[in-house]
């Protein structure tokens, strides 16, 4: 019986929310999409919003939503044992035809069988008979790797979602009806043909002595590499905010995407290689889309993966302030912060900017291949700070490959020069000045040329992060947040992981979540994935997926970074199955 508090508390949700879809359910295909953490984060992310309206402007599907409950909401199910319902309807999310997670990040897999357990639906997919609902799941986490989840999904969507959300409702529509549940099998044969879609089920792993992979053979039919799907033409699916509500990080805002992928290939970044190739929306478009989010908001948030190599960022900051428009801008690159962008940002009332330098030596930076030097580094401060922008956020990375503590202490030299710049403008005194230092673990991602690297020892990064705290105590003005090392570990663990750390995840969630408990107990070692450095010619759990990128052309990266880094790596060639 579902709880009426909680009832009344989603009918609350619903009633401050602007763009919510409500559709009669008669003779339709039910999705439930679900974002495995709080309603707040999950309203945050546009790529969640964009599959809803995608879904939802299909006549014959009804998708609603469904998020992690809030602590105290949780302790309310654990109390009365209600099954998991939508926002929209309130109805238990059993009763869907299609529960579609959305997965942007690895630290939100535990959370996937809280739902899951919450909705009264068996965890593992081979338990699953005909009357449950089909479990998919898309996202970048997802697209990165899903084999630590392989488990517990019937399939899923590799790459970008509207590319192939309609191709997938067309065989489901074909092989499913509400007399036909029961030919669950026969439709994930089909589903599986479908470029993108990846139904673990039919393919098999072997393993060496040694615990690597040694064979990932698919069943007769599956092809034995399945293709990530990308948009060739992105204007033909433009995307910006469609629901509004103050429970979000961009409250106030309508989020426009301006373009996905980067040119810029910097080496430790997943979304540089899985989002491949870097494709721009028109000007034409961002501005139409532009126009239509001020109808809802007064002020418009720019996002992408590289947003200031918009070839057009200018002029359509200049065609939204001409509207009266508020502007705010994803972190900023180093060389695109130019003073007119940042004079735009000043009338668009911006007040904090973001940077990556993400490390503080250029030696490191060139290891990156991201290749800024001190000066252009003070220089964009000096952009900024000319126009009045004085809030600065400085993201850099700790654990790299072959840092050492000089390197550590230069983000420390850095920052101080960089609060050095903001003072000597003459208007530092009357405005009120900050720099965040934002500073978090290297996590070495799927699908990047740093694949082959291990993380650094939790000890040390906790070693470097007292060093950088040390170094700005009692300095004014000057701040730093972090992640926490283990939880570096963890992400790491499950972005790198294969099937069997699906046992892992499974054991933690049996244990209420204590990850440390089950790490000690388990018989698999998880050192094996996160701080072992990979064989050049290893098979990787994610190597089933082509990400439109060559491996070959990910080690040639990798063995110049490690010779710019000056580690030796041993080379030859391999055999990676193409």
């Amino acid at each position: 019986m579902i709880s009426w508090k909680l009832i009344q508390k989603a009918k609350g949700v619903l009633e401050k929310e602007r763009g919510t879809v409500h559709k009669p359910w008669g003779g339709k295909i039910t999705v439930c999409l679900i974002y495995p953490n709080s309603y707040h984060v999950a309203m945050s992310n546009l790529g969640f919003q964009t599959v809803y309206q995608c879904l939802n402007s299909e006549d014959d599907v009804v998708c609603e939503r469904a998020f992690l409950p809030d602590p105290e909401d949780l302790r309310e199910y654990h109390n009365t044992q209600p099954p998991l319902f939508s926002l929209e309807s309130q109805k238990p999310i059993s009763d869907f035809d299609i529960l579609a997670f959305s997965i942007s990040f690895e630290n939100d897999f535990l959370n996937i069988l809280t739902l899951l357990d919450l909705a009264q639906i068996p965890l593992e997919s081979r338990l699953r008979g005909r009357r449950y609902p089909l479990v998919i799941a898309g996202g970048v986490a997802v697209f990165l790797n899903p084999e630590p989840l392989s488990e517990f999904f019937d399939l899923f969507i590799l790459g970008e979602a509207e590319e192939v959300v309609r191709e997938f409702l067309e065989v489901y529509r074909n092989a499913f009806s509400k007399e036909r549940r029961r030919e669950k099998d026969d439709f994930l044969r089909k589903a599986g043909r479908v470029e993108g879609i990846y139904v673990p089920k039919f393919y098999h792993v072997t393993y060496t002595d040694e615990g690597k992979i040694e064979t990932m053979e698919p069943e007769e039919g599956f092809p034995r590499r399945v293709k990530r799907r990308w948009i060739n033409e992105i204007d033909r699916f433009p995307t910006r905010s469609s629901l509004f509500t103050l429970d979000t990080e961009f409250k106030k805002m309508a989020l426009v995407e301006v373009n996905r992928g980067c040119p810029r290939g910097c080496r430790f970044c997943a979304a540089c290689f899985v989002y491949h190739p870097f494709r721009n929306r028109s000007l034409s478009v961002l501005e139409s889309l532009s126009t239509e989010g001020l109808t809802e908001e007064r002020r418009i948030g720019l996002i992408g993966t590289a947003v200031s190599d918009y070839p057009h960022l200018l002029p359509l900051c200049q065609s939204i302030l001409s509207q009266q428009g508020g502007i705010a801008l994803a972190s900023l690159r180093v060389d695109g912060v130019t003073h007119s962008l940042a004079q735009c940002l000043r009338e668009g009332g911006d007040r904090t900017v973001a940077i990556a330098p993400e490390a503080g030596s250029e030696r490191l930076r060139r290891v990156l291949r991201k290749g800024y030097t001190e000066e252009e580094v003070i220089k964009a401060i000096d952009n900024l700070v000319e126009n009045g922008l004085f809030q600065i956020k400085c993201y850099f990375l700790i654990g790299l490959p072959s840092e050492n503590d000089e390197d550590v202490k230069a983000i420390l030299l850095l920052a101080k020069k960089v609060r050095h710049q903001i003072l000597s403008n003459r208007n530092s005194r009357k405005e009120r000045w900050k720099i965040v230092l934002s500073i978090n673990p290297f996590i070495p991602k799927p699908a990047t040329p740093f694949q082959w690297v291990p993380l650094e020892d939790v000890g040390e990064l906790k070693r470097k992060l007292k060093l950088i705290q040390r170094g700005l105590k009692g300095e004014k003005g000057m701040e730093m947040i972090h992640d926490l090392p283990k939880w570096a570990y963890i992400q790491t663990l499950l972005s790198r992981g294969d099937r069997r750390v699906g046992k892992i995840l499974m054991a933690t969630h049996r244990r209420g979540g204590n990850w440390g408990q089950v790490l000690r107990e388990m018989n698999i070692n998880p050192d094996f994935y996160v701080y072992r450095r990979r064989d050049l010619d290893e098979i990787f759990p994610w190597d089933f997926i082509d990400h439109g990128i060559p491996k070959e052309r990910l080690k040639e990266e990798y063995l110049n970074a490690m010779k710019e880094a000056g580690i030796k790596i041993e080379r030859w060639t391999i055999d990676d199955g193409r």
